[in-house]
């Protein structure tokens, strides 16, 4: 405790110097720190490793001699913080990176995030952030790999996620080592992807990460690690999977579920929030987790939150969305619990105006997500009285949702015809381009979802309903279009769906497709 509060002292003493000298030090902080930059060489970087190499040796010695004498050991201990802080200097050279991994520094480095005196592992933490920071490894490519190479290879995660584990949010600097500590983390993955694996398998950093999302109060730290989270769970079905082993999506669910009914309080916390909804769409991948939230009752959770009509309505669409995706489970109890009534009312345009949705953007990515989920239930519900239910809801007010659904065709119909003419005209201007790089361009104009509303007119049409037909027909007509151009997207669409989870998953699905395409 005396050593941390030396160290404390030095810092406070240091800043008071600097206050009353302000005037003179500024202009000659400003000259030194560019005296160092230009000097920054080699040599320099030996003689800073050889002086911070000492003061660990001394202050090693100085504990091992003095163990119960804190007073005895305190001098090295602010030495040793000195030269920790005069390491930094390196961040400004990164190109000199490969010479600190060779002069074997990492090692000594890292261990301080054990060292007995906290304040030491957050100097480490603070001069670990500085050195990976992503502006300054910006184009340093090959210094950054050999850095975190050899920190990774030096167990610089398993040593972070252990100091992680001591630092308290109740202390300021410790509050920054954890906020820094996240940082260096994610600086890591940036330069290593598989770093995001990595730090989930060698470590209890998902465990402490879900512990943090569960606390009610938000802060800063909070809201970081809600980040993080959804950065590890992103591109990772086996950090997906491993989360959802350790109940991480009834945490994620409950994390959420404090703002059912009202809304964050700014927008660090509105960010958080959406953070927490990337980690549950990311979470809802793997087939054994879509269990999970049904089982958590995330679907019921997730029609309260838009019945609420709050900041997080859209959020809870995507999750429903997600979870319903070749999941008929997810789609029965949806339809169970009552959900085809505020669905519907969202499908037909009925959502709350705030200022965040008024933007044109955000009006689409709900009616893509909409008409996603709509196609996702009749893809889930084949049969059987919810079938009916469902079928039902485009009859009301005279097929008004028939209606809606073509106004949808038309549009996206449009965007893709003007997409495909602009295409053409590259390819006019000798810029070539294969038939793969096309068709995704068309699906980014719209085809995507297109397509999904040929293949919810082609459950309409197969039901044999006649008012639903006549309605279709007559729409079509004053359109001057026919069946055909319904059929002409499902053919491309039959075509071109990806392997999916496999061949046989591929091959039901076209087999689905081509039944559609043979009633009309």
């Amino acid at each position: 405790m005396e050593v941390s509060n030396a160290l404390k002292r030095k810092r406070y003493n240091d800043d008071n110097y600097m206050e009353a000298e302000v005037d003179l030090s500024l202009l000659e902080a400003v000259e030194k720190s560019q005296n160092t930059v230009e000097l920054l060489d080699l040599r320099t970087l030996k003689k800073l490793v050889l002086s911070f190499e000492r003061r660990l040796k001394e202050n090693i010695e100085a504990r091992l001699k003095y163990p119960d004498q804190p007073e005895r050991f305190a001098d090295s201990e602010v030495e040793l913080h000195e030269e920790l802080e005069k390491l930094k200097i390196l961040a400004g050279a990164p190109e000199l990176y490969p010479e600190l991994v060779n002069l074997n520094a990492i090692p000594s480095i890292l261990n301080l995030l054990s060292h007995d005196n906290t304040d030491i592992a957050i100097d480490v933490v603070h001069l670990l952030e500085d050195l990976t920071d992503e502006d300054v490894l910006e184009d340093n490519d090959e210094p950054a790999r050999i850095l975190v190479d050899s920190l990774i290879e030096n167990n610089v995660l398993e040593l972070l996620v252990q100091n992680l584990q001591r630092l308290s949010d109740k202390d300021p600097d410790e509050m920054s080592a954890i906020y820094n500590t996240l940082a260096s983390i994610e600086n890591m993955i940036e330069v290593k992807p598989t770093v995001a694996e990595l730090v989930c398998e060698r470590t209890k950093l998902l465990r402490w990460l879900l512990g943090k999302i569960k606390v009610r109060e938000f802060d800063s730290n909070k809201q970081y690690a809600s980040e993080i989270l959804a950065i590890l769970l992103q591109n990772s079905t086996a950090n997906q999977k491993r989360l959802g082993q350790m109940n991480g999506v009834d945490v994620v669910l409950q994390a959420v579920a404090m703002y059912k009914s009202k809304d964050p309080k700014t927008s660090d916390e509105e960010e958080m929030l959406e953070n927490l909804f990337d980690c549950l769409c990311c979470l809802l991948m793997p087939l054994e987790n879509k269990e999970r939230f049904v089982k958590a009752e995330g679907v019921e959770l997730m029609i309260i939150i838009m019945k609420q009509k709050k900041s997080a309505y859209a959020s809870a669409i995507r999750a429903l969305d997600f979870s319903m995706t070749k999941y008929p489970p997810a789609c029965e109890r949806f339809v169970d619990v009552l959900g085809l009534k505020t669905a519907f009312a969202a499908f037909m345009g009925k959502i709350p105006i705030s200022k965040k949705n008024k933007k044109e953007r955000y009006q689409e990515e709900l009616e893509e997500r909409l008409v996603s989920l709509v196609a996702s239930l009749f893809g889930g519900i084949l049969r059987g009285s919810r079938r009916e239910r469902l079928l039902s809801k485009f009859v009301e007010n005279e097929c008004e949702k028939i209606d809606r659904l073509m106004e949808l065709y038309i549009r996206y119909s449009d965007r893709v015809t003007a997409e495909t003419q602009r295409l053409e005209q590259l390819e006019l201007d000798d810029l070539e381009m294969d038939e793969e790089e096309k068709y995704n361009r068309k699906l980014e104009s719209g085809l995507y979802t297109l397509q999904l509303i040929a293949v919810i007119l082609g459950h309409l049409w197969c039901s044999e309903h006649p008012q639903m037909r006549a309605r279709i027909e007559l729409l079509l007509k004053q359109q001057k279009l026919t069946k055909n151009d319904i059929k002409n997207i499902l053919q491309e669409y039959h075509d071109n769906i990806g392997d999916l989870d496999g061949a046989e998953e591929k091959e039901q699905a076209q087999t689905r497709i081509q039944k559609i395409i043979s009633s009309f």
